[in-house]
């Protein structure tokens, strides 16, 4: 589809992706080592374990399909899909719900935590 279709835009809305607590340039081994464990957990309970290498699309394709409908600029951050393990996929689904704790770590990187708060 032109422009993406979901999975460019889903990710997009102003203060909808938490990132940190670091990002890794090219230029500090980004580019150098091409896998990365990641893993993610609602209070304490891993929900997905994978690693980068199993991405459907490598970094090169991702900046180049990118590039094609928008301008990239250094800082740029492209994100992906999300590993097997989602809560809605799972038997029974597994909602978020006020006052968790959602940990999301990339290997060498470090450990992001959010709790999640429902105004």
């Amino acid at each position: 589809r032109k422009g993406g279709g979901q999975w460019s835009r889903a990710k997009s809305f102003d203060s909808f992706k938490p990132v940190g607590p670091a990002l890794l340039l090219a230029a500090e081994g980004g580019a150098a080592k091409r896998s990365f464990s990641i893993s993610s957990r609602v209070n304490g309970v891993t929900m997905q374990d994978s690693s980068t290498s199993d991405l459907i699309f490598g970094a090169a394709e991702l900046i180049s399909f990118c590039s094609q409908g928008t301008t990239l600029l250094p800082g740029t951050i492209i994100l992906t899909g999300t590993p097997a393990g989602v809560g809605y996929s799972r038997s029974p689904p597994v909602w978020l719900k006020h006052g968790d704790e959602v940990e999301c770590t990339v290997e060498g990187i470090g450990t992001l935590r959010n709790s999640v708060v429902y105004l």
